[in-house]
């Protein structure tokens, strides 16, 4: 793999870890070829951004003076020993400068990868370079987390890494306390902050360290460290996480994000070999590495764990993999954690029901209007008056499948609740917002009717133990309601026939981001008859349109005579 790493500099090795990446020397992901790609063209072609290799190996120096803290290694004192990748975003996140004024060209950092690649480790260099290395006149450097216990893991690392190097402290006059890591001639600090503090108003970080950002249940930290960082000049916001299951939370936001980033540079390069899916944004401030397997890998082969642990063989044993391997591969309960910790692939909430990989593959960019004459049914979830009420709209025609959802919540709700994905979803139009503190449902029934004239369902499912006034109404109308009581003998088939239709690739949806939480809440409770019930874990774990779509297909799989054709559109 290129020349012996002690003969290169390190930009060199990392700019020759880029090109085996996308050589395929190294087994990676598309998000982390896209990064690899991103710093190559960057390198030949960014006008108002430098390379600065003298900064880019004054971290890499800084990081391998210090000693490892935890492990085998702490035992034997030894030095940190960067690998390849860890060289790759160190440069990367300090060797790019603005040419403008010469300040840091990255202002946001997201690294996602599975647990025991050392990423606590690289969170505290980075923590420590920027206490006492950035040359920021009062920096405050914050290790924040929602918890005090979770916010002291990186800081408590970080203040251990100091202690060990005396030669470190004395030379940047470094004092090391309890609760705090400061530098008397420049007013600076490191410390632990929580949610849990007082108040996390009047900060002014330089930096913020966030480690297992999917923890977090609010946007709280992240927001006050992001909208605090104005009055810095080159303020940096770094998280590292491995992957978890609510994709409601700050965190699969903020990865969605740096998707977006990459996918700018995979629309430049056709993909890099991989079928482009999702928008792009260009974002030239905002840098990350997402560790994972891809669309299509197999979690149970060997060959495709690299890609997820970039530090295989070195702090991640293979040994270790297989063995938890063989156990979530015997015990379903055990998949979920082998995914997300040691795999870095987000799943669902917590116990397997659907196959979020396979129901993510089945994304697409779809317009309804393309469907008209495909036969359709529509399923709806109706709520309380502070709930969402949702709406599936699923076609059919030769074996295939193509569903549409709507989601209708009142506009109080996207305020004050806690999931921090609601605002971001109704700007964008992929839930609806009406107007006041409950659903506006006469608004709900009309656009379900606009709908059902436009598309012409043969049956229209709803459970009447949450709402009988739509779906009364609606009967009145003369559209085709069909009562479809959500018991576990109803819809344990129209759950296995949705499973069965996403697995073996017969769906499409229209990649409603509302909709893909919903269907990773949902938990499938069995029954002692074996019968399949939705049902979820936390109350703040909306089903609702999953359970629409199988009320949409509960209603699929039975005939009904078209009321369109036996006696026109229902009253207007």
């Amino acid at each position: 793999m290129g020349q012996d790493r002690k003969s290169l500099t390190y930009s060199a090795r990392a700019k020759q870890y880029a090109e085996d990446v996308l050589s395929g020397e190294i087994t990676a992901c598309k998000w982390v070829k896209a990064a690899c790609q991103r710093h190559l063209d960057d390198l030949v072609g960014a006008t108002a951004y430098r390379y600065d290799e003298a900064a880019a190996e004054h971290v890499c120096m800084f990081a391998e003076a210090m000693r490892h803290t935890k492990g085998e290694w702490a035992r034997r004192r030894e030095k940190i020993k960067l690998e390849p990748w860890q060289i790759f975003a160190l440069c990367c996140i300090f060797g790019w400068l603005r040419v403008e004024d010469g300040k840091r060209r990255f202002r946001t950092v997201y690294l996602e990868v599975a647990r025991k690649n050392a990423k606590s480790t690289l969170l505290s260099v980075i923590a420590l370079y920027l206490l006492a290395c950035d040359g920021e006149s009062g920096a405050e450097i914050y290790s924040a987390a929602t918890t005090r216990d979770q916010a002291r893991i990186v800081f408590a690392a970080a203040r251990q890494m100091a202690k060990l190097e005396p030669e470190f402290c004395s030379r940047f006059g470094v004092q090391i306390w309890k609760d705090s890591i400061a530098v008397e001639s420049t007013d600076s600090f490191l410390k632990a902050l929580s949610a849990e503090a007082n108040t996390l108003d009047g900060l002014n970080p330089h930096g913020a360290i966030i480690d297992e950002l999917h923890a977090h249940r609010t946007r709280d930290v992240w927001d006050v460290m992001e909208t605090a960082t104005g009055a810095r000049s080159q303020p940096l916001i770094a998280a590292i996480t491995t992957a978890g299951s609510n994709r409601a939370g700050i965190c699969y936001e903020i990865r969605g994000y740096l998707c977006r980033v990459l996918n700018s540079t995979l629309h430049r390069h056709d993909g890099l070999g991989y079928k482009v899916e999702g928008d792009a944004v260009e974002d030239d401030t905002f840098f990350g590495l997402i560790y994972t397997l891809d669309d299509g890998d197999e979690w149970g082969d060997e060959n495709v764990w690299l890609k997820s642990n970039p530090n295989l063989g070195v702090s991640v044993y293979l040994d270790d993999l297989r063995r938890q391997a063989k156990k979530a591969a015997h015990v379903a309960s055990a998949q979920p954690n082998f995914l997300t910790k040691r795999q870095n692939v987000w799943v669902n909430a917590d116990s397997a029901w659907m196959d979020m990989l396979a129901w993510e593959r089945a994304g697409r960019d779809i317009e309804i209007e393309d469907y008209r004459g495909w036969s359709c049914t529509f399923g709806i979830d109706l709520a309380s008056k502070t709930d969402f009420a949702c709406l599936s709209i699923l076609f059919t025609r030769d074996g295939q499948y193509r569903l549409f959802t709507r989601h209708w919540i009142p506009e109080d709700q996207i305020t004050e609740s806690d999931n921090s994905q609601y605002a971001g979803w109704a700007e964008n139009g992929h839930i609806i917002a009406t107007d006041g503190n409950v659903l506006d449902h006469e608004r709900v029934q009309f656009e379900i009717e606009e709908l059902a004239r436009e598309y012409r369902p043969t049956a229209i499912g709803y459970d009447p133990g949450f709402d009988r006034v739509i779906p009364q109404n609606m009967q009145n109308r003369g559209f085709p309601m069909v009562e479809v009581r959500c018991t576990a003998a109803n819809l344990s088939e129209p759950m296995k026939h949705t499973e069965a239709m996403v697995l073996s690739g017969a769906v499409q949806h229209d990649r409603n981001p509302a909709m893909t939480w919903m269907v990773s809440n949902v938990v499938a409770h069995i029954n002692r008859g074996d019968l399949f019930y939705p049902t979820k874990e936390r109350h703040d774990a909306k089903i609702d349109g999953a359970v629409a779509l199988f009320l949409a297909v509960a209603v699929r799989e039975k005939e009904f005579r078209s009321i369109w054709e036996t006696r026109g559109a229902p009253d207007e």
